[in-house]
């Protein structure tokens, strides 16, 4: 990866490396791997957790959405923190300390309560790892690499740790050592990142402060009226419900109605992320070469399959590890409407601004209502409904994303070439 010129703390240009390039974006997928690696034990561990603590199917919903809310709203808050105070690192750390303390306090949960108010903290500290992280990659990274950079920091590591190894792992030592156990031995890579960052990251430079006309909002308001910052606030809606619903409930349609063992589930939910894992490559690396619209368009549509195949696919297990992989195809657009086309269609000084208005968005409208509205559609029908739900957002969300305006700079410089 090429270095890029960016502006040390005296106004003087200051050449970050390739290889720095490089090790920020590894260790911040790192870290974003960790944190949906907390996020994914509950998901898989439920089927230990729910006879032990009694818990409804609303009440599975409940929890998801509780993380979500405060999620979203520290996704928003601390996303606006750091572009006013600027300094990430010191925020990224503290987040970073914060959600492992909360993985650990899930582990000693006696109840419903106790349990929804350590994830409700969970989100509180999670929310804010992705804008900020998001805002280091765009200021920190060449611009020509910006797609691939940003996929591989949110969902390289998410989906390698968080999508693949959580359930294989977590349900592993669940049934050795108990679930209890197995959240205390998600809690601690967070600490080992933590001290990492602090000590191996340096602080990005504040952007440069183009001049603003007066009276010229830039609030958040300004960055709502941006057309792609609206169309990625509706489509992450989609997604993130799609995401939520499915790493919520798929676990226990597998084992309950499917009658997979756990062991079966586990691989199964595995083999999502390795999906996500080369699509946080493929998908985004795509984008930077054909456009960030087309992908966008084509992968949620592809998501349909992944649902109606744990509906009706009837043959060996293995038939479903090829709809899984690519059903979850979608997966790989997540970085581009909550990152990438957001911080390209906004004043840099807004970035996590924009971002964290996206992500808390849709973790808000998506991740909160979504699990909990269709916990409650669950117990009034069947486990059968939430797959049902999967298929109408994937579907919306193909349409919502042809209003997006082209923001990849191959396809820009090309259109301004042929003008």
């Amino acid at each position: 990866m090429e270095g890029l010129m960016v502006m040390g703390d005296a106004g003087t240009p200051r050449l970050r490396s390739g290889g720095y390039q490089a090790w920020l974006v590894g260790l911040l997928s790192l870290n974003f791997g960790i944190v949906f690696f907390d996020r994914q034990a509950l998901n898989v561990l439920m089927p230990f957790v729910q006879p032990e603590l009694g818990l409804s199917n609303a009440q599975i919903g409940l929890l998801a959405g509780g993380l979500s809310f405060t999620w979203a709203i520290a996704a928003f808050a601390i996303g606006r923190l750091s572009d006013t105070i600027g300094n990430r690192k010191l925020l990224l750390v503290g987040a970073t300390l914060g959600f492992s303390l909360c993985c650990f306090l899930s582990g000693m949960a006696t109840s419903f309560l106790f349990m929804l108010c350590a994830r409700m903290l969970m989100g509180a500290a999670e929310g804010g790892v992705m804008p900020i992280s998001h805002a280091m990659v765009a200021s920190e990274v060449d611009p020509r690499r910006r797609g691939l950079a940003q996929g591989i920091a949110q969902n390289f590591g998410s989906n390698l740790l968080g999508s693949f190894l959580a359930p294989v792992l977590l349900v592993w030592f669940g049934l050795e050592f108990g679930w209890r156990n197995a959240f205390f031995l998600a809690s601690i890579p967070g600490i080992i990142c933590a001290l990492l960052i602090w000590f191996t990251l340096e602080e990005p430079a504040a952007p440069a402060r183009p001049q603003v006309q007066d009276g010229q909002a830039q609030g958040v308001l300004s960055v709502l009226r941006t057309r792609n910052v609206l169309v990625c606030v509706l489509l992450g809606v989609l997604m993130v419900s799609y995401f939520v619903i499915c790493l919520t409930f798929l676990p226990i349609y597998l084992t309950s109605v499917r009658s997979y063992t756990p062991t079966e589930m586990s691989w199964l939910i595995a083999t999502l992320g390795i999906s996500a894992t080369i699509g946080s490559f493929a998908i985004s690396g795509l984008s930077d070469w054909i456009g960030r619209r087309p992908v966008m368009i084509a992968m949620p549509l592809l998501g349909i399959i992944l649902p109606l195949g744990a509906l009706y696919w009837s043959g060996s297990i293995w038939g479903l590890v090829p709809i899984f992989f690519f059903g979850w195809g979608l997966n790989g657009i997540f970085p581009l409407f909550m990152a990438t086309v957001p911080s390209e269609s906004v004043d840099p000084r807004q970035a996590a601004t924009a971002l964290g208005l996206t992500m808390g968005s849709a973790e808000i409208l998506g991740g909160v209502f979504a699990p909990s509205l269709t916990g409650v559609a669950a117990d009034a029908t069947s486990l059968a409904a939430p797959l049902w739900i999967m298929v109408v957002l994937a579907i919306l969300g193909g349409i919502v994303a042809i209003f997006l305006t082209e923001t990849a700079p191959s396809q820009r410089a090309r259109m301004a070439a042929a003008s």
